[in-house]
């Protein structure tokens, strides 16, 4: 809920006239279903039940990041795309083509938001997780933990100006927050 709040609260209102995606979605649209745009689209390994997708009038596609980090959009498809609580479950050799194909789908102007673990907090995760305070499994498959500069150097790789980029904290400085204007 926090996730999705922080996301929702760095969306400017004029890109929501647009469309939206939301890359690792989830077996549940949690933050689209919780978002107001006028055209929603998922992107996730586990296909999205058909039911919840026509309920939430959101468009769902069933693609594995891992397999092949190619966006199945036309250049300059959405307003903003999002990647919440994603990068840290992914390979990180596919992160600057990923990076790549979020710039390449996006409308001018358009922005990407992503959340992810701050790197430091990745032992404190291990250590709630052994004690069930939060979930292991979700824990036991991050790949790698990112840092801000990092990210910020993704962003670099796929084309993003870096006086278009922000970052931050929040959760008590656990995770991250990044932005960046196409």
């Amino acid at each position: 809920d926090l996730r999705a709040q922080r996301a929702n609260k760095l969306i400017p209102t004029t890109l929501r006239e647009g469309r939206i995606l939301d890359v690792g979605c989830g077996s549940f649209p949690y933050f689209l279903a919780h978002t107001s745009f006028k055209e929603k689209f998922a992107i996730d390994q586990i296909p999205l039940p058909q039911n919840t997708a026509s309920e939430l009038r959101i468009e769902s596609f069933t693609l594995d990041l891992e397999i092949e980090p190619h966006l199945p959009f036309d250049d300059g498809f959405f307003e903003v795309v999002t990647l919440l609580a994603v990068v840290e479950h992914l390979d990180p050799s596919l992160m600057a083509k990923l990076f790549k194909e979020v710039y390449r789908v996006l409308k001018p102007d358009g922005m990407v938001i992503l959340t992810t673990p701050a790197a430091w907090s990745d032992g404190l995760l291990k250590f709630m997780a052994r004690i069930n305070l939060v979930s292991a499994g979700e824990i036991h498959e991050h790949a790698y933990a990112y840092t801000l500069p990092l990210l910020g150097w993704y962003f670099g790789q796929a084309g993003f100006e870096m006086t278009k980029t922000k970052f931050g904290y929040f959760e008590f400085i656990l995770n991250m927050w990044a932005t960046a204007k196409k």
